[in-house]
């Protein structure tokens, strides 16, 4: 018997990655994160791309094994933050690169009861991925390398990526992002973030990606502005109240204040619990400069080699960009609530048509029994019957299934009464004729 051959560490961690035994998978998980931290803390031990290849098909049948939704949310976290691990950001675009593959690779084999858990780990790692761009500042260089690595793996023709993996993609990168940077990402680094976005709209053969990109990305732009108009004049008010509460002078004390007072305790905790709750609550929504952002538009649907169907669809939120950017919202006249649900609006705007044609109509018809106005009871009773339920339509006689007056039965054609007459005779008549014979 020969001797035993040693597996690499790679497909070692894998087998146990894709172990029966929960208690296995967890330990391999452990065990991973330390070999890569101390794989690529040495100068000439990277990764290089066949091993996280590897690494990340044990990650796969990891998740695949997984069930319960809360072990598998705390499973996709675990996984998702061992971009932290890699310390250059070489490796991480690697590791990054590989699992993008890998899901487009094994998408197909998914079944659909597993499509949750999946949805949930590409939501996960895309997160981890702009979390560690935000580590290191929004580097201008690095963004664009993380922007042009996922463009390459999802939307671009030659990627081989599943229509599941980019309608995802598109419908959660505003999301994560929003998540992540709203607070410090200026207007033009969001711009520089939706910019790959707007190239692939431009130029884009395939119905579905432009269709997905306008709707998830540029028309989610124009429903948020409401909100982040709103929160920009927040922000500039508390700004004005810091400015006047800074020329106070601070050895006099405010108004209504009693000097040497002692504070109360537990209004300063309320006061810090209720800045934390502002400080979570801030930032929600992206600050987009519209006019650049049609600008950018504009430029890429105006060229030659833009498909006609691309230009057409593009050149409708330009407009409904160079009209925000104008100070003109496209839905002034729905209600707050509906900008909670940015899908609502079409639906509201229907609703207040037809509340309005109802109203109409009920008014057009009080007019006209105004001024036809009938002394008799009668008629009264009659208009009041007629009119006591306008939203119900009136039987009219007549009419297949309604009531109304009976008709007319037709009489039978001459031929038919021969027919009868040479033939047999109904069963009551003969019955008649038979007792006039006893």
């Amino acid at each position: 018997m020969g001797p035993r051959v040693q597996l690499p560490p790679e497909i070692q961690l894998a087998q146990r990655l894709a172990g029966n035994e929960q208690v296995t998978r967890d330990r391999a998980v452990r065990k991973l994160r330390k070999y890569i931290v101390a794989r690529t803390q040495r100068a000439e031990g990277g990764f290089t791309h066949d091993e996280l290849l590897k690494v990340w098909k044990g990650l796969f049948y990891c998740m695949w094994m997984q069930d319960k939704p809360l072990l598998q949310e705390e499973l996709g976290r675990t996984i998702s933050q061992l971009i932290h691990a890699f310390q250059t950001t070489e490796a991480q675009h690697l590791f990054l690169q590989t699992f993008w593959q890998t899901m487009n690779r094994e998408w197909m084999g998914i079944d659909r009861l597993r499509l949750d858990k999946f949805y949930m780990l590409m939501r996960l790692v895309l997160h981890e991925s702009l979390k560690a761009l935000k580590t290191r500042g929004w580097d201008e260089r690095q963004t664009e390398q993380l922007l042009e690595l996922l463009m390459t793996e999802i939307l671009h023709p030659d990627s081989q990526a599943p229509n599941g993996v980019k309608s995802h993609f598109i419908e959660i990168f505003l999301e994560e992002l929003t998540k992540v940077g709203a607070r410090e990402l200026t207007a033009d680094q969001n711009l520089r973030l939706i910019g790959p976005f707007c190239t692939v709209a431009a130029r884009t053969q395939d119905s579905l990606v432009l269709h997905n990109i306008t709707r998830g990305v540029f028309e989610a732009i124009v429903e948020q502005a409401p909100l982040a108009i709103e929160e920009l004049m927040n922000e500039l008010e508390e700004e004005e109240e810091e400015e006047r509460d800074g020329d106070t002078p601070s050895g006099e004390p405010p108004e209504g204040c009693v000097s040497g007072a002692e504070p109360d305790l537990g209004k300063e905790q309320a006061g810090d619990d209720e800045e934390e709750e502002e400080e979570d609550s801030a930032g929600t929504i992206l600050q987009f400069d519209y006019e650049a952002v049609a600008n950018r538009l504009f430029e890429m649907a105006s060229r030659q080699d833009t498909p006609p169907q691309n230009r057409k669809r593009l050149y409708k939120v330009i407009r409904k960009l160079q009209a925000l950017s104008e100070g003109l919202f496209p839905e002034d006249d729905i209600p707050e609530k509906a900008y909670r649900n940015p899908r609502g609006g079409r639906r509201v705007r229907m609703k207040k048509r037809l509340f309005e044609s109802q109203l109409q109509n009920k008014t057009g018809r009080a007019a006209e029994e105004a001024s036809c106005p009938d002394p008799s009871p009668a008629s009264g009773r009659r208009r009041r019957s007629a009119g006591a339920d306008p939203a119900v339509p009136r039987e009219q006689p007549g009419g297949r299934g309604r009531r109304g007056a009976p008709r007319r039965r037709r009489r039978p054609w001459a031929g038919a009464r021969a027919k009868a007459a040479d033939g047999q005779a109904p069963k009551a008549k003969r019955k008649r004729t038979l007792e006039g014979q006893k």
